[in-house]
């Protein structure tokens, strides 16, 4: 009972902050207030045996709304619980490919010049159905003088009945806190953070941006679903709800709302999420639906046809091996489907398990921390040394952030040692000379397994801005293709390859040693980077 009440303490903190939707400040005071105490509780929790019960105290699985499916493959994978919350979409393995570089990434993203592609579409002698659609963050794409708006604002000028371009602004960065923040640190407060790449029927999943970096020396994870035409009309959709609660760049560098949609930052906080929720819960929900009677019709309709002489005939697609689930993290739209999928996962990874989970910033919620310290299966976390870190060498404040993280993955790595876990959770950390480190994910091995059998990929970062403040979105992977499983196998490696344990004589070498005014800021600032 103590602990299930320790662990109720947060939640009702939580609901007590939902009702001050116009008080930003306070809500973030007693925010901080509500993390100082969880923490504490935490701290005193993970020095008993109270831990182990860890895995009671979370999100049971989402229970299967129908029996499982005998007559079809998705009716033996033990992950089909996930298509209760998203849509599940069925390929063929052949259509995923695996990246391994920035460079492979380049190559894929390279296509024909954007304008020049724009105008051979007006010069053709038929109307073009020819249309880009461009979602980016506000504060980060209005950033200096020199950024993503002025870059697009010529696109944008000549091609404005086929280009759109939203610039998504979080409802949580308002009123005298706008005002006050300057640049690059208003950006803490919340940030459209998904990284999708969509072109015709093809899909890029990554944690990736499109800055110079990420195509030669930034390490990240990518995933092509070529040909997915269902997918892609999937994330298209969910750009495009995004898109409609975002502000639209005009071509005089203006930007204004959707016409009859609240603003996100002038108008109702509350009323502005709603519609959000209700705009993106939509895509999911029709798409979930789609997917439900196409799964009907391929699997289960009433033709008496072969199997061979359907698939000649073009009306029943082969059995998919390879099983797709959307994640969609929005928090301040109350949309936490990925949070709970991965808690589940975490939860559900029984002993003999291993979880490979890397992360370019490590600073997990305490809900993923107690999972991984309470629960049975293998952990083996990949995160970046200091001098990888994207921060590192950064001027100013930005520069002591590196410091923070090894401050928190310190505390960490003594909560895996003082409860005798340091065989079970075991860190490492990446280096690579003139590089900086930036996958995210987990890789799942079935006890008994050599290889994995799904995997997350894309945005989220498993820390508190992700979980809360972002909008994030990757997919689960669930395969039971040797030749993908191998894929994914062999990009474990690769990163795990250029890393090294860590232990207590990591924390005193020179390059690890903290100031004391970071250690004392850290417990402030954690939640905001």
């Amino acid at each position: 009972m103590a602990a299930a009440a320790a662990a109720a303490g947060p939640v009702l903190w939580r609901r007590l902050l939902g009702l001050l939707p116009g008080r930003p400040g306070l809500a973030a005071l007693l925010g901080r207030l509500s993390d100082r105490l969880g923490r504490n509780r935490d701290r005193r929790r993970r020095r008993s045996p109270w831990l182990l019960l860890a895995p009671l105290l979370s999100p049971a699985v989402p229970q299967v709304t129908s029996p499982p499916c005998c007559l079809c493959p998705e009716g033996v994978h033990r992950f089909q619980w996930i298509r209760n919350l998203v849509p599940e979409f069925g390929v063929s393995s052949s259509h995923v490919r695996v990246l391994s570089s920035p460079a492979e990434f380049f190559e894929l993203m390279k296509v024909d010049c954007l304008e020049s592609t724009l105008e051979k579409s007006l010069q053709a002698k038929f109307p073009s159905d020819l249309k880009v659609s461009i979602l980016l963050d506000f504060t980060r794409g209005s950033r200096g003088r020199k950024n993503s708006r002025t870059m697009l604002l010529p696109l944008l000028q000549r091609f404005p009945e086929q280009v759109r371009v939203s610039l998504f602004h979080t409802p949580n960065l308002r009123g005298l806190l706008r005002l006050l923040i300057p640049e690059r640190f208003n950006e803490t407060i919340g940030l459209q953070h998904m990284k999708v790449y969509l072109f015709d029927n093809n899909v890029i999943l990554s944690g990736a941006n499109l800055s110079d970096s990420y195509f030669t020396n930034r390490q990240d994870r990518y995933v092509f679903l070529q040909d997915c035409a269902e997918i892609a009309d999937f994330f298209t959709e969910l750009v495009d709800a995004v898109g409609d609660v975002s502000l639209q760049l005009q071509g005089d560098d203006t930007v204004h709302a959707v016409e009859g949609m609240v603003h996100p930052y002038k108008g109702d906080r509350a009323a502005y999420c709603r519609a959000a929720n209700k705009r993106v819960m939509d895509v999911i929900n029709s798409a979930r639906a789609r997917q439900q009677v196409l799964h009907a019709q391929t699997f289960h309709g009433d033709s008496l046809l072969t199997q061979e002489d359907a698939a000649a005939a073009g009306d029943r697609r082969p059995a998919p091996d390879t099983w797709i689930y959307p994640l969609i993290q929005m928090k301040p739209f109350e949309i936490q489907i990925d949070e709970i999928v991965t808690e589940t996962l975490l939860t559900e990874a029984e002993r003999g398990a291993k979880v490979y989970l890397t992360t370019g910033y490590f600073n997990l919620t305490q809900a993923y921390m107690d999972l991984v310290l309470g629960t049975r299966a293998e952990y083996q976390i990949l995160l970046a040394s200091p001098e990888v870190n994207g921060f590192f060498g950064a001027k100013g404040v930005a520069g002591a952030i590196p410091a923070a993280y090894v401050h928190i993955e310190r505390q960490f790595y003594r909560a895996v040692c003082s409860l005798g876990q340091q065989e079970r959770v075991r860190l490492q950390e990446y280096w690579r000379r003139g590089w900086t480190f930036h996958a995210k994910g987990l890789w799942l091995y079935l006890a008994g397994s050599s290889l994995p059998c799904l995997t997350l990929i894309g945005s989220p970062n498993f820390g508190y801005r992700s979980v809360h403040r972002d909008l994030e979105a990757q997919i689960a992977i669930v395969t039971e293709s040797r030749a993908l499983q191998q894929q994914l196998h062999q990009e474990q490696e690769r990163l795990y390859l250029r890393s090294g344990a860590v232990s207590s004589a990591t924390f005193e070498q020179p390059s690890r040693q903290v100031k004391l005014w970071v250690k004392l800021v850290t417990p402030l600032i954690k939640n905001f980077f």
